[in-house]
C-alpha cells in the first residue's frame, strides 16, 4: 500500500522553476504534519519545508523566499513550488508524513 507518492522531478537549468507533487493517503494527510526533505550527493537527508494540518508552514533557511509548500485538502496532495533553483538544490526530494516516506524524486539543477 503506497502511502506517499512523489512526482514532478527532473532536470532544470539554474534559475529555473519546478513543482513537485506528493499524493498522500487520507489517514496520513488529515492527521500529520507533512513535509519535504532532500538528500544531495554525499549529504544527509535534510528538512526543506513542512506544512501543518492547519496550513502553517516552516522552511529551511536555504530555501526561504525561493520555495513554497502548499496543500490541496480536496486532493490529499501537497506541493513544493521551487523557483530560483541553484545547483546546490540538486538532490532526491522525499515527501514525509509521520513515519511514512515516499520513494523520492530526483531534482537536478545543471546547465
Amino acid at each position: 500500500q503506497v502511502q506517499l507518492a512523489e512526482s514532478g522531478g527532473g532536470l532544470v537549468q539554474p534559475g529555473g522553476s519546478l513543482m513537485l507533487s506528493c499524493a498522500v493517503s487520507e489517514d496520513i494527510f488529515i492527521h500529520f504534519v507533512l513535509g519535504w526533505y532532500r538528500q544531495g550527493p554525499g549529504n544527509e537527508r535534510e528538512l526543506v519545508a513542512t506544512i501543518s494540518t492547519g496550513g502553517r508552514t516552516n522552511y529551511a533557511d536555504s530555501v526561504k523566499g525561493r520555495f513554497t509548500i502548499s496543500r490541496d485538502n480536496a486532493k490529499n496532495t501537497i506541493y513544493l513550488q521551487m523557483s530560483g533553483l541553484k545547483p546546490e538544490d540538486t538532490a532526491v526530494y522525499y515527501c514525509n508524513g509521520g513515519t511514512a516516506w515516499g520513494q523520492g524524486t530526483q531534482v537536478t539543477v545543471s546547465t
